[in-house]
């Protein structure tokens, strides 16, 4: 979090980028040296040409005579290339690691939001900008930050060898020079907000493709396909005029570059065109030769090329300026200070985790749950009833620590883990055994073929002809809605967990599923663990130790099984 912390109270993310730049100053600035020894080899080639041919066609000295000024233009040829493979490689290098590192430090702030955060935002928005915006760093560390460099020192070179051979022709070069960035920065102004407007609406596009994606059999249901395909059709057509405007400022920018070249390079031609023929006799002109004439000619395209090396890459600067901005808006987002358990362990002997006079509070709704006193002793089964919205998830998240209390306390004894299953269980694109992994990386087979048992699974398992390498979609495309629900419960049993906080776990599912599920979960309170369950379930309120019952975010009863 170095980079993110020298951003400082407000969203600076120039001086984000810049900070990002310094850990990756070796690299960036070998890059540099680089493209240095790159304009030096150019100016040595451009030497040696105009001596060759002003030897050739001044001197009158023959073509066998100029084989080592051709040969060494040879060598400085490989010289540059080398030089410029060089300076990709260096500046793709550091690109990479920072970009590395940048998504690193997303996933770890995103880690520290927590569940909590992450529920008010939408997954596809997130993945778009972990992916793309990240992504769209690249040309920025890569090609902008060296070029920016060696727009000002290349220039610079080849100016103090046209100050030596015309001073008058390096004082064009030198006044047409200020044009051009002075009019890339007024265009890269629009362009970095088309850039972050650009992404923000291809972040909204992602969110809005997938919701119409899984929401597919409903709309097929109510008839609303064509609708539904209107509305991503016209979404995807503004993302399209958005980046056609961006287009449109890059091709702008590139077009006056060219044009303010083109005219220096003209006036530059017609002076050494006019000084030769003998019609400026104004300060160095009398003096100019072939030599000096062609070499100064063959420096004027070398001396703006480095500034249109810079506008071609100048939308990267844009379009990582309006990255930035997304991202720093995911660095900047506050922790929830309270999500932390307190570090002294539950009162009670025995208690895996206690709430004291705990409360929940939400921006703009206030207190949603609580205050809430509950110790959960190891090996006893909890169960939460209540209606819907009564705050029944809200407590579960809480004793999970995806939120933190507002007010009061939450103790949890040390070395405590616990597994968590929902109403829509996450499952990964992948094998059977890569989703129950999530919970045991270094599980078993046998343990995993266990697990699948204990969960009512087995037997669907031995019957695939893959087994636990079968591959399934995400969300669990390629299983039911309670096959899932049983893959989620059978990770409950592989992950060992003393503690178990499971949300509406038979929730739309069938009479045969549901009872299924209902077996596996005794069987898991039969191995010792502590079970917490919201539900509304006869039979799994039967198997209930305690049954708390809860309305508007208070417990209202407790009863005893």
């Amino acid at each position: 979090m170095a980079a993110a912390e020298a951003v400082g109270g407000g969203r600076d993310v120039r001086r984000w980028l810049t900070a990002l730049a310094a850990g990756e100053r070796r690299r960036l600035g070998l890059a540099v040296v680089a493209g240095v020894i790159s304009t030096l080899a150019t100016l040595g080639q451009l030497t040696l040409l105009a001596g060759v041919i002003s030897q050739l066609l001044v001197e009158q000295a023959t073509p066998a005579s100029q084989l080592p000024a051709l040969t060494a233009m040879v060598g400085l040829l490989l010289v540059r290339a080398l030089a410029i493979f060089s300076q990709e490689r260096l500046g793709r290098s550091a690109s990479l690691a920072i970009r590395s590192r940048v998504r690193g430090e997303l996933l770890d702030h995103l880690d520290r939001l927590g569940p909590g955060w992450l529920a008010g935002r939408h997954s596809a928005g997130l993945a778009s900008q972990l992916v793309e915006q990240v992504e769209a760093l690249d040309g920025y560390f890569a090609r902008f930050r060296p070029s920016l460099a060696l727009s000002v020192i290349s220039p610079l070179l080849v100016l103090l060898v046209a100050l030596w051979l015309d001073w008058l022709a390096a004082l064009f070069l030198l006044l047409s020079a200020p044009l051009i960035p002075l009019f890339m920065a007024l265009v890269g102004m629009g362009a970095e907000r088309l850039n972050r407007e650009q992404f923000e609406a291809v972040a909204r596009l992602s969110g809005h493709f997938i919701d119409r994606v899984r929401a597919i059999t409903t709309l097929q249901l109510f008839g609303r396909t064509a609708a539904a395909t209107g509305e991503v059709h016209a979404a995807a057509d503004d993302y399209r005029r958005r980046s056609m405007r961006t287009l449109r400022i890059a091709f702008l920018s590139s077009a006056v570059l060219e044009f303010f070249a083109s005219v220096a390079i003209a006036v530059v031609a017609i002076y050494v065109g006019f000084g030769l023929l003998g019609y400026i006799t104004y300060g160095p002109s009398p003096e100019l030769t072939l030599f000096s004439g062609l070499l100064v000619l063959l420096l004027a395209p070398e001396f703006f090329q480095p500034l249109r090396t810079l506008a071609q890459h100048y939308h990267d600067r844009a379009a990582a300026l309006g990255a930035a901005d997304g991202l720093l808006a995911i660095l900047e987002a506050m922790p929830d200070p309270t999500r932390e358990a307190k570090a002294r362990p539950p009162q009670a002997p025995g208690a895996l985790l206690e709430l004291a006079h705990a409360s929940v509070s939400h921006p703009g709704r206030g207190r949603v749950l609580g205050p809430v006193d509950l110790g959960l002793m190891a090996g006893e089964v909890v169960v939460l009833t209540g209606p819907s919205g009564a705050g029944k998830s809200t407590l579960l998240q809480l004793l999970a620590g995806f939120v933190g209390p507002g007010a009061g306390e939450r103790r949890l004894a040390a070395d405590t883990a616990f597994a968590w299953m929902d109403q829509r269980p996450l499952l990964i694109q992948g094998s059977l055994a890569d989703n129950l992994r999530l919970a045991a990386p270094e599980a078993s087979a046998r343990a995993m073929d266990e697990a699948l048992g204990k969960a009512g699974l087995g037997e669907l398992v031995q019957v695939l002809p893959e087994g636990l390498d079968t591959r399934v979609g995400e969300r669990g495309v390629g299983l039911s809605g309670g096959q899932a629900q049983r893959l989620a419960l059978a990770r409950v049993f592989l992950s060992e967990a003393p503690l178990a906080l499971l949300d509406e776990p038979t929730a739309s599912l069938d009479a045969e599923t549901e009872a299924r599920v209902i077996v596996a979960l005794q069987a898991l309170a039969e191995e010792g663990r502590t079970l917490v369950i919201a539900t509304h379930h006869p039979a799994l309120i039967a198997m209930a130790g305690r049954c708390l019952a809860i309305e508007g975010g208070l417990v209202t009863g407790v009863s005893h099984g």
